[in-house]
């Protein structure tokens, strides 16, 4: 039995010859889907290129906002450094006046709200110091100040402190907290102008940040007498006296022994 096949016939335009052609049936079906197959393709690379070339054509727009989100996140971590160096500062500057962190602000009373009567208040009586040598038991300063810290054992280095910061306008006059001598009165890195008493029973008071003194070494004071101006010299942020009692060289708690007296 002979083979199935396809004859094709080429015939040319003003040629008298035809010419022909006798082609398997297994060629012509294989060129066929070969036809096909490429015309598939063709059909899926146009429908798959187009969102290829439009994501490629996205990836340095892409980039550009990655780099854009870079850098305002690095602004952000800045701008957050910035918030808690500045909460840092306002906590110690509140520690610094006495004030503790999260006290209420009081507030303000409502108009109608009833009133005391104004009185009159009379001054207190001077305070009587002892004449001659005595133990430091007098408030070394005519207003009472305000304490901003006070006396820290030295349990923790970082946070020691000995004797009691009271704030106090500069040019207040500072007053020997009772009789002595005068042991050191000069310039020290830390309390800038100070003043050092020696008084009786092995007493010694200190007096720091001073912004005059009025006494020198050696000399005899009394108790009450002045013997320096408050300042701000030395290590100090804000004008206050720094105010020590010490007993056979050891610091004590000057308000367990001094009271304000006015």
């Amino acid at each position: 039995m002979k083979a199935r096949g396809v004859t094709l016939v080429v015939h040319i335009d003003g040629d008298p010859n035809s010419r022909t052609y006798h082609l398997p049936r297994w060629s012509f079906e294989a060129g066929k889907w070969s036809a096909v197959t490429v015309a598939l393709l063709v059909v899926l690379f146009f429908a798959f290129a187009e969102p290829l070339t439009h994501a490629a054509a996205r990836v340095p727009g892409l980039e550009h906002e990655v780099a854009r989100l870079r850098q305002e996140n690095g602004r952000v971590q800045e701008l957050a450094a910035a918030l808690s160096r500045a909460e840092a500062n306002y906590q110690g500057l509140r520690q610094l006046l006495g004030a503790r962190a999260g006290q209420p602000v009081a507030e303000k009373p409502a108009p109608d709200m009833m009133r005391a009567v104004a009185l009159r208040a009379r001054l207190p009586a001077p305070p009587r110091y002892t004449p001659g040598p005595s133990e430091p038991l007098h408030w070394p300063l005519d207003p009472g100040g305000f304490v901003t810290r006070g006396e820290v054992p030295p349990g923790d280095p970082a946070e020691a402190h000995s004797g009691i910061d009271i704030a106090v306008p500069v040019g207040s006059p500072v007053r020997a907290a009772g009789g002595g001598v005068v042991e050191k009165a000069g310039t020290d890195s830390a309390f800038g102008l100070f003043v050092l008493l020696q008084h009786l029973g092995r007493y010694e008071t200190m007096y720091g940040h001073a912004s005059r003194l009025l006494v020198r070494e050696g000399d005899s004071v009394q108790a009450g007498q002045v013997i320096a101006l408050s300042g701000n010299s030395g290590r100090s942020t804000a004008p206050h006296l720094h105010f020590e009692i010490r007993l056979d060289g050891k610091p004590l708690d000057p308000l367990t022994i001094v009271k304000r007296e006015n």
